[in-house]
């Protein structure tokens, strides 16, 4: 993994660049109980009221339905999970709530990159380890591949049904995240489609946050393909930010300060917290 760098370093604005906050780095299991969520995502953005006291939240989601017939109990979790996963970055969260992307694809995309930024076993999964696979004349991967890959990433002991478990989550994510095919049993590695929209909401959320690597290597951007010369080609065409190289050189020129600032003026979001 690179070294760990300011995602402001590859900025030439004098202007102050805002914090957003830092990747997670510490282990954890929550996705063994909630995986990549979609449409449970889709339905948190819409609904969320900001002002709404967080004691009160499981009990008005449940009897609104927020996410349909799910009972209580579960109602719980994934409020729980969506607190980690996007509570966490406030302004992020505050633009998805006023934004909320009807285009499927663009959704499906910054789901994606929201888990990885907040699980790193998914985030090494799916933009280290999947392109590792990559690399095979047949690439492709089933639960028991996944399985003693989670085996070999535990500090501590684990039961088999555990690691089947998480193995069948990382699964489940990575598949509805676009990135191997529905089939059951073996499945093949894919590339999902990446929107303009959600891959700029994405570049300036990283700009603005502490993580590994850097916005030309990161595993956020890998895991979706988009990697040396592709990343470089839609970088190129993207109206609100320009980038140029110059041998080992580059130089990324930004429309907007900051992700807050991009959506206000891109989305008409926003302004409001």
């Amino acid at each position: 993994m690179p070294s760990k760098s300011a995602p402001s370093q590859t900025s030439l604005s004098a202007a102050i660049i805002p914090s957003y906050g830092a990747e997670v780095q510490q282990f954890h299991t929550r996705l063994l109980r909630v995986s990549l969520a979609v449409e449970e995502s889709r339905a948190y953005w819409k609904h969320l009221n900001l002002g709404l006291p967080k004691e009160k939240q499981a009990l008005v989601a449940f009897e609104e339905r927020w996410f349909g017939s799910k009972s209580l109990d579960r109602v719980r979790r994934l409020l729980s999970e969506f607190n980690h996963r996007y509570n966490a970055y406030p302004i992020a969260l505050t633009i998805l709530s006023q934004w909320q992307p009807d285009d499927p694809v663009t959704r499906q995309n910054i789901c994606h990159w929201q888990m990885q930024l907040s699980d790193p076993t998914y985030r090494a999964f799916t933009g280290i380890f999947l392109e590792q696979r990559r690399h095979q004349s047949n690439p492709s991967i089933d639960r028991d591949v996944v399985s003693r890959w989670v085996s070999g990433q535990l500090k501590t002991e684990w039961s088999s049904a555990t690691i089947q478990r998480m193995a069948a989550g990382l699964l489940a994510s990575a598949t509805d995240a676009g990135l191997c095919s529905e089939t059951p049993g073996t499945r093949s590695l894919k590339y999902p489609k990446v929107t303009d929209e959600a891959l700029v909401y994405w570049l300036y959320f990283l700009r603005c946050l502490s993580f590994e690597g850097s916005i030309l290597e990161n595993p956020y951007l890998a895991s979706v393909g988009l990697s040396e010369g592709f990343l470089e080609q839609r970088l190129r065409r993207l109206p609100e930010l320009s980038f140029s190289r110059m041998g080992e050189l580059h130089e990324f020129s930004w429309q907007f300060p900051d992700l807050q600032t991009w959506a206000s003026h891109a989305l008409g979001v926003g302004e409001h917290g």
